[in-house]
């Protein structure tokens, strides 16, 4: 037989070995579904990348070519995190307005690399990243799926906002600004739905807008309501229209309620949250992602450095500290949680830190998981997909030492990270 063929067949016999050869897991506690007791002793068996197989005790195998088995019976094992407002191209610091002019967008993507693989080894298997050079990120984002790279799974937002609002440029000289200013950016119904469609058609799975001012724009502009309710409106129907979602950054009260009311599907930070909001998150079933980690991370920041400008570290010193008890308001008033950091503010890597500032406002760490896992999944509708270690799902899964269902900290320590079946971190 000619050499090429054999070599071609041999390549194709492993790689039909690679997609089909199972994994074992054994699992001495498994959280199977977040909210539900654990299970104790329990064999999970992975094929292509999904969950085949969930049963009690340690099943017994004659290993075929190519199956591996795992023993995690010391461990606590349980679905893969997910973050829902991260920022993975960039991370807060002291060379940031440095690299903004220095760091070529190829080396940028190249940090995002890096910064994707310590957040996967944290845990986090999908992450929702809602502010980035879009662009890039949706090629960072093919990328992982491709496998060309290790990362987490991302959703890409594209953004929308309008000018001189906190998605718009700021803090450098005008011609700087006029070059630096996006296509995203919108003024109106009619340009804000333009905006929309034009994110979309370069590869946005949801909508980004900012219906407040916020705290890292470098402009005096407050944190209440900027974006108008029919601009809102425009860029919550034109998105409905292509099967897209809406998130929207919000502060304060007034911008919340805009937002809830013109049909977004979840507040990202939410910090006064009050009465009204309350009301509607409920009647809508929209999610709050709170990012309690951003607020504590520029409050130290701006007490104890003079990296953030005066316009800036006012207001995150006033915003950030409101963070954590407005969350606790809420959630003991019944609103939906989802879980998100606004990683890229703090370090890449350190998103569990979310889990005990929710710890310390008054969430039970079992339900700071379900944010985390089910809640997360769904709000990006892919709970037929992520969120539970159930027969049909992706396997997505980590494990830890001991359990964080008794001490939250445990989340700072992942010891196995799977995900889609690729074991990443053993």
């Amino acid at each position: 037989m000619n050499r090429v063929i054999k070599t071609a067949i041999l390549a194709l016999t492993c790689n039909f070995q690679i997609a089909t050869a199972q994994t074992v897991i054994y699992a001495g506690k498994l959280l199977a579904v977040p909210g539900e007791k654990p299970l104790k002793n329990q064999t999970v068996t992975i094929e292509n990348g999904k969950i085949i197989a969930v049963k009690s005790g340690f099943t017994r195998f004659d290993q075929t070519d190519g199956m591996q088995i795992i023993d995690l019976r010391d461990s606590f094992v349980m679905p893969g995190l997910m973050d829902m407002h991260v920022h993975l191209q960039g991370e807060l610091g002291p060379m940031n307005d440095r690299d903004a002019l220095k760091m070529s967008d190829q080396l940028k993507g190249m940090r995002t690399i890096h910064y994707g693989k310590n957040t996967l080894m944290a845990g986090f298997t999908t992450v929702r990243d809602v502010g980035s050079d879009s662009q890039y990120m949706y090629a960072y984002r093919d990328a992982v799926n491709n496998g060309w790279v290790d990362g987490p799974r991302v959703i890409a937002a594209g953004g929308v906002g309008i000018t001189g609002g906190h998605a718009d440029v700021s803090g450098i000289k005008p011609d700087l600004m006029e070059f630096y200013t996006d296509k995203s950016i919108c003024d109106g119904p009619f340009d804000c739905r333009r905006a929309t469609r034009d994110a979309i058609k370069y590869g946005a799975d949801l909508i980004k807008i900012t219906s407040t001012g916020g705290v890292m724009t470098d402009r005096a502009t407050g944190t209440g309501q900027q974006m108008e309710m029919d601009e809102l409106k425009e860029v919550v129907l034109a998105a409905k229209r292509m099967g897209r979602k809406v998130a929207s950054h919000a502060h304060q009260e007034d911008g919340i309620v805009a937002a809830l009311k013109a049909g977004v599907h979840s507040i990202e930070h939410g910090t006064y949250t009050g009465k009204e909001a309350i009301k509607l998150f409920k009647q809508t079933g929209a999610y709050l992602v709170p990012t309690l980690l951003a607020g504590d991370t520029v409050v130290r920041i701006a007490k104890e450095t003079d990296m953030l400008p005066p316009a800036v570290a006012a207001k995150a010193i006033k915003v950030g500290a409101d963070m954590q008890g407005n969350f606790g308001k809420a959630y003991k008033a019944g609103v939906k949680i989802a879980y998100g950091t606004d990683s890229g503010i703090s370090v890449h890597g350190t998103n569990a830190n979310e889990a005990l500032l929710m710890s310390e406002a008054g969430m039970p760490n079992d339900e700071i998981i379900v944010t985390a896992t089910i809640n997360a999944a769904d709000l990006i509708g892919m709970s037929a997909q992520l969120g539970t270690l159930e027969v049909g799902k992706l396997a997505d899964i980590i494990a830890t030492d001991g359990s964080p269902l008794d001490d939250i900290k445990e989340l700072q320590d992942v010891d196995f990270v799977m995900k889609g079946g690729k074991v990443h971190k053993q």
